[in-house]
């Protein structure tokens, strides 16, 4: 289980990324991060990851999250993680000395799947590539969270729609997924939970099975949340042009 308790973040200069959060994860979930950028998704992830110093508690499984137990996250994100200069068969053999739970058949699955080339240096792929390999990487890992920070970037949506698809297939019950994404509607098949973020704060959270049952889409929930104002779009419009 991963728990999160009164976690906080002010940057330097004052900026408050993140107020008071607070936040459990059994093992098993796969949830969507879901808020506007700036919203404090990216920075909830690091934080977690120990990548960045914060007020307040986080613990994997009972324990703070350090080199004990870190090998248990793993992160897919797109600002990239991965050696530019070494192949992705490089990669897959330094992972084996780092994880004794890497698990290589998923691997050449995944690699096979995305139809990756594992003789070239990682700096030869396209955006879309890059991005599909920092994936394969952190679920290939052997660990037990699995975070995904706007992993499918670059990647045309028949890409993105099959990944899902496979991705359901192959997680264990015990693998946990929190993935942070701007396609709402695109993900809200795939996903279990909904957390919704705003300016540093949990606002939201919910299960699709709820929302089902309420007869509610997540985009219909997010916005009623967000208090959305559909007539924004023609305000500004008139505004713009100088219409009454």
């Amino acid at each position: 289980m991963l728990e999160i308790k009164n976690v906080k973040k002010i940057y330097p200069g004052g900026t408050v990324a993140l107020k008071d959060v607070s936040l459990t994860i059994p093992r098993g979930e796969i949830v969507g991060l879901f808020g506007e950028n700036g919203a404090g998704k990216t920075t909830l992830m690091k934080s977690i990851l120990g990548f960045l110093h914060y007020k307040g508690e986080i613990t994997l499984d009972g324990e703070p999250v350090t080199t004990k137990n870190i090998a248990k996250i793993s992160f897919a994100t797109c600002e990239h993680s991965f050696f530019p200069n070494l192949t992705a068969k490089g990669h897959a053999e330094f992972y084996r000395e780092q994880f004794g739970s890497f698990s290589e058949k998923r691997f050449e699955g995944l690699m096979d799947f995305f139809e990756l080339p594992k003789n070239k240096a990682l700096r030869s792929f396209s955006a879309g590539q890059k991005n599909q390999f920092e994936v394969i990487l952190a679920l290939s890992q052997g660990a037990d969270y699995i975070l995904m920070d706007e992993p499918f970037a670059g990647n045309d949506v028949f890409n993105r729609e099959d990944f899902y698809k496979v991705l359901l297939g192959i997680l264990e019950p015990t693998e946990t997924v929190i993935l942070s994404t701007h396609l709402i509607e695109e993900v809200s098949g795939f996903i279990g939970r909904a957390v919704l973020i705003r300016k540093g704060e949990i606002v939201g959270d919910v299960s699709m099975e709820q929302l089902e049952e309420e007869g509610r889409s997540l985009m219909d929930y997010i916005k009623e949340t967000y208090h959305y104002q559909a007539d924004r779009v023609s305000k500004a419009v008139s505004l713009i042009s100088g219409e009454e």
